[in-house]
């Protein structure tokens, strides 16, 4: 199908989710003309084009896209800051490999948060399920693609923001390994912990969109041969089917010829305390002289994050340090590591989530302070995380689409 008329299809799907608020901009004029542009690019040397090209795509609003605002989930950077001069790199990439830029997807505000609840542009809620929430931050990111107006979607994962929607979502996520990508042109929350990635249907793309962020000479490795489980201690918390899922990943991971062991990880139990007041402490610097800007929940955080003093800074990055050690070691033993991504698969919207931020971020701060690259993999209920050594991205989402191929050919999928 042409771009022009994917776009068409894409745009026509867009912003039909309960809110109405997928996208915190779009123009239908300026992508139709994007994907007229697409149309009209050179043929690539070979027999095609570039994998991404005439794919509408969503962008998360932190990232510049010449002539419109950035809002980072809030009016006043929005009203602040006015219109983008110039793309992001990542925009700049995509445009240059012919994608179509459907719009800017809805955020949790900042991307400081995991439900996708917004008091200024609306919570974020799942297209047909009005009673649900998108989880967050890439909370638009991952209503584009389900509602069809996107057929993959530009997220930012700094503790969980592209794992846990697509967990709720029942879809696929990429998130890359720390380092990856340019930010030139895009907004931080974190830097220690901020990576990019992407929400997306089918585990069978993944190794189509992994080479956006790609270093020029990507790490290669040898095919993966082990896999560890974490231990069923850690989620007592989850929910039965969740853990139903996981034992079925289990076994199709085993079915690729992966061989599977149990890790205790009792020793992840600090994670949180190490990722959050690193993370309060960058994201107040940031956002200085802004904090009554914001809503309390968050206004809260970066207060206490401005508090917090170089010497417990200095300290908790000496933990950091530790832990990610010891992940390294994990992953050079194990090779893949694998886990439920939330210990829910449902966010009831307007219900009280006070405590549902640290609840999730229990599953997936491990993978943040470390730095590695994860894919999620959805299943009947919730979805998994799988993780490999940092800068291991291509061997991993190769896995994943092998595992993707298996299921696809069990149950032929039909593409929106």
């Amino acid at each position: 199908m042409r771009p022009s008329a994917l776009a068409a299809e894409a745009l026509a799907r867009a912003n039909t989710n309960p809110g109405h608020n997928t996208y915190l901009w779009q123009d239908p004029e300026w992508t139709l003309a994007e994907a007229a542009r697409a149309e009209a690019m050179p043929r690539a040397f070979g027999d095609g084009r570039d994998e991404l090209w005439g794919l509408p795509i969503s962008v998360k609003d932190c990232f510049d896209l010449a002539g419109a605002p950035t809002s980072c989930g809030v009016h006043f950077y929005r009203d602040l800051n006015g219109v983008a001069a110039r793309d992001s790199w990542l925009v700049e990439r995509l445009r240059a490999a012919g994608a179509v830029i459907t719009g800017k997807t809805h955020l949790h505000p900042l991307a400081y948060g995991i439900t996708g609840e917004n008091p200024e542009f609306g919570d974020c809620l799942q297209p047909g399920n009005p009673t649900a929430l998108t989880g967050g931050s890439s909370s638009g990111a991952a209503a584009s693609v389900l509602e069809g107006s996107a057929a993959a979607a530009i997220g930012t994962d700094t503790g969980g923001s592209i794992r846990a929607p697509a967990a709720l979502c029942g879809l696929a996520g990429y998130r890359a390994s720390l380092g990856r990508g340019n930010w030139r042109g895009a907004a931080h929350l974190a830097e220690s912990f901020d990576t990019m990635g992407f929400i997306f249907r089918d585990l069978e793309d993944a190794p189509h969109l992994v080479s956006v962020f790609a270093p020029a000479l990507a790490t290669t490795t040898s095919p993966f041969t082990r896999i560890a489980v974490v231990h069923s201690s850690f989620f007592h918390d989850c929910e039965p089917t969740i853990v139903a899922g996981l034992h079925a990943t289990v076994c199709e991971m085993e079915a690729l010829g992966l061989r599977a062991s149990i890790v205790n990880v009792d020793w992840w139990a600090d994670s949180f305390e190490i990722l959050a007041p690193i993370q309060a402490w960058e994201a107040a610097r940031i956002h200085s002289g802004h904090f009554d800007r914001f809503e309390p929940s968050i206004r809260e955080r970066l207060e206490w994050g401005a508090r917090i003093t170089f010497d417990e800074i200095a300290a908790l990055r000496l933990r950091h340090e530790t832990f990610h050690a010891r992940m390294d070691e994990l992953l050079a033993t194990h090779e893949l590591l694998l886990l439920p991504a939330a210990p829910v698969s449902r966010l009831v919207a307007r219900a009280d989530h006070s405590l549902t931020r640290g609840r999730l971020l229990r599953y997936t701060t491990p993978f943040s302070l470390a730095g590695v690259p994860v894919v999620t993999i959805p299943c009947a209920s919730g979805g998994m995380q799988l993780a490999a050594a940092r800068g291991n991205d291509e061997a991993l989402v190769q896995v994943a689409a092998q595992l993707g191929a298996n299921r696809n050919a069990a149950t032929p999928l039909t593409r929106p």
